[in-house]
Protein backbone atom coordinates (compact mmCIF):
# COMPACT_ATOMS: atom_id res chain seq x y z
CA UNK A 1 0.00 0.00 0.00
CA UNK A 2 1.34 3.28 -0.83
CA UNK A 3 1.68 6.21 1.49
CA UNK A 4 -1.15 8.54 -0.44
CA UNK A 5 -3.43 5.18 -0.49
CA UNK A 6 -2.99 4.85 3.27
CA UNK A 7 -3.40 8.03 4.64
CA UNK A 8 -6.81 8.62 2.05
CA UNK A 9 -7.84 5.05 4.14
CA UNK A 10 -7.00 6.88 7.52
CA UNK A 11 -8.98 9.57 6.93
CA UNK A 12 -12.10 7.21 5.18
CA UNK A 13 -11.90 5.39 8.09
CA UNK A 14 -12.07 7.77 10.80
CA UNK A 15 -15.03 10.00 8.99
CA UNK A 16 -16.94 6.49 8.77
CA UNK A 17 -16.37 5.09 12.08
CA UNK A 18 -18.61 8.20 13.87
CA UNK A 19 -21.67 6.67 12.22
CA UNK A 20 -20.45 3.78 15.07
CA UNK A 21 -22.28 3.32 18.33
CA UNK A 22 -20.50 5.18 21.71
CA UNK A 23 -18.46 2.76 23.30
CA UNK A 24 -17.51 2.65 26.66
CA UNK A 25 -13.71 3.36 27.54
CA UNK A 26 -11.19 0.49 28.49
CA UNK A 27 -10.97 -0.30 32.25
CA UNK A 28 -7.89 -0.96 34.02
CA UNK A 29 -6.20 -4.23 33.48
CA UNK A 30 -7.91 -4.44 30.13
CA UNK A 31 -5.06 -5.31 27.63
CA UNK A 32 -5.95 -4.67 23.64
CA UNK A 33 -4.28 -5.80 20.61
CA UNK A 34 -3.95 -4.86 17.05
CA UNK A 35 -2.83 -5.77 13.90
CA UNK A 36 -2.30 -2.70 11.61
CA UNK A 37 -0.54 -2.08 8.31
CA UNK A 38 2.34 0.40 8.52
CA UNK A 39 4.09 3.15 5.58
CA UNK A 40 7.71 3.18 7.29
CA UNK A 41 9.10 6.48 5.56
CA UNK A 42 12.75 7.11 6.23
CA UNK A 43 13.96 10.55 6.60
CA UNK A 44 17.07 9.75 5.29
CA UNK A 45 19.15 12.23 6.20
CA UNK A 46 22.47 11.43 6.84
CA UNK A 47 26.03 13.13 7.87
CA UNK A 48 28.31 11.37 5.41
CA UNK A 49 28.63 13.55 2.24
CA UNK A 50 30.95 10.97 0.74
CA UNK A 51 28.17 8.27 0.45
CA UNK A 52 25.12 10.14 0.72
CA UNK A 53 23.55 6.63 1.97
CA UNK A 54 19.30 6.11 2.13
CA UNK A 55 17.04 3.75 3.12
CA UNK A 56 14.30 2.21 1.33
CA UNK A 57 10.71 2.63 1.78
CA UNK A 58 7.75 0.59 2.50
CA UNK A 59 4.94 -0.91 4.05
CA UNK A 60 5.18 -3.27 6.81
CA UNK A 61 3.05 -5.38 9.04
CA UNK A 62 2.66 -4.35 12.98
CA UNK A 63 1.72 -6.14 16.15
CA UNK A 64 1.24 -4.27 19.41
CA UNK A 65 0.24 -4.99 23.15
CA UNK A 66 -1.58 -2.03 24.87
CA UNK A 67 -2.22 -3.07 28.45
CA UNK A 68 -4.39 -0.22 30.51
CA UNK A 69 -3.39 1.05 33.75
CA UNK A 70 -7.03 3.11 33.36
CA UNK A 71 -9.06 4.45 31.27
CA UNK A 72 -6.78 7.27 30.30
CA UNK A 73 -3.03 5.75 31.00
CA UNK A 74 -1.56 2.87 29.10
CA UNK A 75 1.36 1.04 27.88
CA UNK A 76 2.01 -0.20 24.12
CA UNK A 77 4.52 -2.44 23.30
CA UNK A 78 5.23 -2.30 19.19
CA UNK A 79 6.70 -5.35 17.50
CA UNK A 80 7.18 -6.45 13.93
CA UNK A 81 9.11 -9.13 12.45
CA UNK A 82 13.26 -8.16 11.12
CA UNK A 83 12.26 -5.92 8.41
CA UNK A 84 14.76 -6.07 5.09
CA UNK A 85 15.52 -3.07 3.12
CA UNK A 86 17.51 -1.43 -0.05
CA UNK A 87 20.61 0.78 1.04
CA UNK A 88 21.44 3.25 -1.89
CA UNK A 89 23.88 5.86 -2.38
CA UNK A 90 23.76 8.93 -4.99
CA UNK A 91 27.40 9.06 -4.65
CA UNK A 92 27.67 4.79 -5.83
CA UNK A 93 24.96 5.41 -8.95
CA UNK A 94 21.94 3.34 -6.53
CA UNK A 95 21.85 0.13 -4.71
CA UNK A 96 24.88 -0.86 -2.95
CA UNK A 97 23.26 -3.24 -0.86
CA UNK A 98 20.88 -4.45 1.38
CA UNK A 99 19.99 -5.09 5.52
CA UNK A 100 17.60 -6.27 7.91
CA UNK A 101 16.51 -4.15 11.59
CA UNK A 102 13.78 -5.07 14.12
CA UNK A 103 12.57 -1.93 15.55
CA UNK A 104 10.90 -3.19 18.98
CA UNK A 105 9.33 -0.07 20.91
CA UNK A 106 7.75 0.67 24.06
CA UNK A 107 5.52 3.78 24.63
CA UNK A 108 4.00 5.38 27.74
CA UNK A 109 0.21 6.76 26.11
CA UNK A 110 -2.32 9.17 27.67
CA UNK A 111 -5.72 9.12 26.25
CA UNK A 112 -8.25 12.30 26.02
CA UNK A 113 -11.30 10.19 27.18
CA UNK A 114 -13.56 13.27 27.73
CA UNK A 115 -13.75 15.12 24.67
CA UNK A 116 -17.34 13.97 23.82
CA UNK A 117 -15.67 12.85 20.56
CA UNK A 118 -18.06 10.17 20.68
CA UNK A 119 -16.53 6.66 19.23
CA UNK A 120 -13.36 7.81 18.58
CA UNK A 121 -10.48 8.63 21.70
CA UNK A 122 -7.49 10.34 20.76
CA UNK A 123 -4.71 10.10 22.40
CA UNK A 124 -0.33 10.86 22.44
CA UNK A 125 2.58 8.58 23.29
CA UNK A 126 5.73 9.21 23.89
CA UNK A 127 8.62 6.41 24.41
CA UNK A 128 11.92 4.23 23.64
CA UNK A 129 12.80 2.73 20.54
CA UNK A 130 15.39 -0.18 19.97
CA UNK A 131 16.38 -1.01 16.42
CA UNK A 132 18.73 -4.09 15.84
CA UNK A 133 20.66 -4.45 12.51
CA UNK A 134 21.22 -7.69 10.79
CA UNK A 135 21.67 -9.69 7.51
CA UNK A 136 23.71 -6.53 6.87
CA UNK A 137 25.43 -7.04 3.04
CA UNK A 138 27.00 -3.82 1.92
CA UNK A 139 30.26 -3.71 -0.22
CA UNK A 140 33.48 -4.78 1.14
CA UNK A 141 35.21 -2.79 3.97
CA UNK A 142 32.00 -1.07 4.64
CA UNK A 143 29.48 -1.93 8.04
CA UNK A 144 27.18 -0.33 10.36
CA UNK A 145 26.60 -0.04 14.18
CA UNK A 146 24.11 -3.25 14.85
CA UNK A 147 22.02 -1.23 17.23
CA UNK A 148 20.43 1.95 17.44
CA UNK A 149 18.63 3.03 20.64
CA UNK A 150 16.44 6.72 20.18
CA UNK A 151 13.08 8.18 21.58
CA UNK A 152 9.62 7.40 20.07
CA UNK A 153 6.95 10.05 20.13
CA UNK A 154 3.22 9.05 19.26
CA UNK A 155 -0.29 10.49 18.30
CA UNK A 156 -3.82 8.40 17.25
CA UNK A 157 -6.67 7.41 17.92
CA UNK A 158 -8.97 3.97 18.80
CA UNK A 159 -12.40 4.06 17.15
CA UNK A 160 -15.25 1.82 18.83
CA UNK A 161 -16.98 -0.38 16.84
CA UNK A 162 -18.83 -2.19 19.41
CA UNK A 163 -18.35 -4.85 21.69
CA UNK A 164 -14.70 -5.98 22.18
CA UNK A 165 -13.60 -4.51 18.73
CA UNK A 166 -11.68 -1.39 17.49
CA UNK A 167 -10.08 0.59 14.61
CA UNK A 168 -7.03 2.17 15.56
CA UNK A 169 -4.94 4.64 13.09
CA UNK A 170 -1.53 6.10 14.31
CA UNK A 171 1.36 8.24 13.63
CA UNK A 172 4.85 7.47 15.04
CA UNK A 173 7.99 9.59 14.65
CA UNK A 174 11.40 7.29 15.69
CA UNK A 175 14.58 8.17 15.88
CA UNK A 176 17.07 5.04 14.32
CA UNK A 177 20.48 6.47 13.52
CA UNK A 178 23.72 3.97 12.96
CA UNK A 179 27.33 4.63 12.29
CA UNK A 180 28.87 3.91 9.43
CA UNK A 181 32.40 2.58 8.66
CA UNK A 182 35.04 2.00 6.42
CA UNK A 183 37.57 -0.55 7.11
CA UNK A 184 37.29 0.50 10.82
CA UNK A 185 37.41 4.29 10.34
CA UNK A 186 34.15 6.13 11.24
CA UNK A 187 32.67 7.87 8.42
CA UNK A 188 29.66 9.14 10.03
CA UNK A 189 25.96 8.70 11.33
CA UNK A 190 23.20 7.61 9.01
CA UNK A 191 19.93 9.17 10.37
CA UNK A 192 16.84 6.97 8.78
CA UNK A 193 14.46 8.67 11.23
CA UNK A 194 11.40 7.01 10.15
CA UNK A 195 7.51 8.09 10.34
CA UNK A 196 4.92 5.68 10.31
CA UNK A 197 1.77 5.95 9.51
CA UNK A 198 -0.46 3.26 10.14
CA UNK A 199 -4.15 1.69 10.04
CA UNK A 200 -5.49 -1.80 11.68
CA UNK A 201 -7.58 -3.46 13.99
CA UNK A 202 -7.75 -4.44 17.97
CA UNK A 203 -9.34 -6.71 20.24
CA UNK A 204 -10.21 -6.35 23.80
CA UNK A 205 -9.61 -9.08 26.11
Amino acid sequence: MSKSNLVLAILATSAAAFLSPVAMAQQAGDLVVRARAVSLDPANEDSIAITDISISKKTIPEVDFTYYFSPSFSAELVLTVPQKHDVSSTTHGGKIGTLKHLPPTLLAQYRFTNLGTGPVTPYVGAGINLTLFSSVNLPAGFDIENRSVGPAYQLGADIALGGAWSLNVDYKKVQIRTDLSSNGSNLGTIKVDPTLIGVGVGYRF
